[in-house]
């Protein structure tokens, strides 16, 4: 047991592992509210379950919304049924992986973010201005990550829509038609038993094609995220031991050249210059686009924002 938690904490700590880490945090959720309603039903204390449940599910009606606030974003990381997270992790997994290689882990971050919060409020105006959802808004809880993978699985698809994945027994297939798929799903289900789900689908799917598009144009509405993110991330870091030490004159040069270094690893997110983009345009003609390498397409990305 130490050893799988070894496991997950080796995974959770690595640098650039958002979306395992992602995956880790549902999981975790999952896992908690699993044993405690197991353990609560052993104990006849099953209620206390349910209380708790209620705490992190987005309620339907907006003065209890009011009273919850904080379930705008506790909702998308928590599932109730195994089959629910199975697929939603999936889906997350298969498309997060393209955000993450071609935009990289704040982007996808950012995307996650964005698409569950669009779902919530999505689902919480359909609820309180439709007058078939109002009439079922007292009763109304959400729960689950798919709003959040569905951001992620647009924004994929918005930005490669001709990528391929092979599928068991349809074969080679773009990722635009299966995104399709699922939002024409979403849209038919829409006023049947889960509604409220896929409301927040079509609402972190239009926040994913939103984000790219934006994005494509230079506008990045994840920063927000990235800032909190950075500063959440500041505070759980250890403060490093305060050190005295003397140093001669002649250590100058060396501090200025690792300044230096500083400088130019910081520069890489900065946009390629033609020379670059022309190397990387002549590697593709020669060997194809799945030829290049992570950089390589986040730099190709960055230069097409120039324009």
């Amino acid at each position: 047991m130490s050893g799988l938690l070894d496991d997950f904490r080796s995974e959770f700590n690595k640098p650039n592992n958002t979306l395992v880490q992602l995956i880790l945090v549902n999981t975790v959720v999952f896992l908690v509210l699993l044993l405690s309603k197991v353990g609560l039903t052993m104990a006849d204390r099953l209620p206390f379950y349910y209380l708790v449940r209620e705490q992190i599910m987005i309620p339907g009606e907006i003065n209890a919304f009011l009273h919850k606030p904080w379930t705008l974003f506790t909702y998308f990381f928590a599932h109730d049924e195994i089959f629910h997270i199975l697929y939603n992790m999936l889906f997350l997994y298969w498309f997060g992986r393209l955000i993450d290689e071609y935009l990289g882990n704040r982007r996808l971050i950012g995307l996650y973010f964005m698409g569950g919060i669009a779902g919530g409020l999505l689902y919480l105006l359909m609820y309180n201005t439709v007058p078939y959802f109002q009439n079922q808004s007292d009763t109304a809880r959400m729960l689950g990550a798919s709003a959040a993978a569905f951001s992620v699985a647009v924004g994929a698809a918005t930005l490669l829509p001709n990528y391929t994945f092979h599928l068991l027994f349809f074969g080679p297939v773009r990722i635009k038609y299966i995104v399709f798929f699922f939002i024409i799903l979403s849209v038919a289900q829409s006023a049947g038993s889960n509604a409220g789900g896929n409301l927040a689908h079509l609402g972190g799917a239009l926040m994913g094609f939103m984000y790219v598009k934006m994005l494509q144009n230079g506008t990045d509405l994840g920063r927000p995220i990235y800032w909190i993110a950075d500063g959440w991330s500041n505070l759980l870091k250890p403060k490093p031991a305060v050190k005295v030490s003397y140093r001669q004159r002649s250590n100058a040069n060396t501090q200025a050249s690792t300044y230096a270094a500083a400088g130019t690893s910081s520069s890489t997110l900065s946009t390629p210059d033609q020379d670059e983009v022309d190397t990387i345009l002549d590697k593709i003609s020669r060997s194809g686009y799945e030829s290049l390498t992570r950089e390589e397409k986040q730099k190709l990305f960055r230069a097409s924002q120039r324009n």
